[in-house]
């Protein structure tokens, strides 16, 4: 039954990817590197006490695409969202104080229509040290992006990561002829883009330079958090 759904789940958007390009529309697929995510959230504060808001993130994506290509915003959609994250199981989320964060966080992907991918976390103890260790995500957000790409024909991926690794999946998407965009915010905390991946991708757009030339972009993208709550929920997503 699972798999039957998933065929027909996945035989709907191939028809819906298939009727955008009969009406010239523009098609865009998402995925985001959760772990690259996160520390932007976390940066951002930091430094703005805001955070991403992710249906005005969306909204500069389609914007920008439409200017880019000389359409209507209207006839420019994003036809999928992903989300990759390795996360910790139930009880250590409790103990570190995450979970409200962790749900917070997804009822706003839920609210975007946003699919979310996660593998568990596990902690390893080296030299008295504990070590997060997350095996498998970037190896499944590549998959996953390339084959969806496939199957979806999309317009434009756009990839929201800084990771070295993912310089072959936007390689692989060029040859697939699908126009890539790498979509970046470099703060302080947050590991820089690295230069082979900016290099390989056909199009960059670097937040931290476009709010600088745009304030305004800033206020638009950011939402100011509340005042700290009394009890911890911790610094993840």
């Amino acid at each position: 039954m699972f798999v039957r759904m998933q065929i027909l789940t996945g035989n709907r958007q191939n028809a819906k990817t298939q009727l955008f390009a009969m009406l010239g529309y523009l098609s865009i697929g998402v995925f985001i590197d959760g772990g690259y995510y996160a520390k932007v959230n976390r940066a951002l504060k930091a430094t703005e006490s805001s955070i991403i808001k992710v249906r005005s993130l969306f909204d500069f994506i389609c914007e920008r695409l439409a200017a880019d290509e000389g359409v209507d915003p209207a006839n420019c959609q994003i036809t999928e969202a992903h989300y990759f994250r390795g996360r910790f199981r139930v009880k250590d989320a409790y103990d570190k104080h995450l979970l409200y964060n962790e749900r917070k966080f997804e009822d706003t992907l839920i609210e975007n229509d946003v699919i979310f991918h996660y593998k568990h976390l596990r902690e390893m103890e080296k030299d008295g040290v504990v070590q997060v260790i997350e095996k498998g995500v970037d190896v499944w957000f590549a998959l996953e992006a390339y084959e969806l790409a496939t199957f979806r024909k999309f317009d434009y991926v756009v990839l929201i990561t800084g990771d070295a690794d993912h310089e072959m999946l936007v390689r692989k998407l060029k040859a697939l002829k699908i126009k890539t965009v790498l979509l970046t915010w470099n703060l302080a905390n947050v590991d820089a883009t690295s230069p082979l991946l900016r290099e390989e991708a056909g199009h960059h757009w670097e937040l931290s330079t476009l709010v600088r030339e745009d304030p305004g972009l800033k206020k638009t993208l950011l939402y100011k958090l509340r005042d700290s709550a009394l009890t911890p929920l911790g610094d993840e997503f």
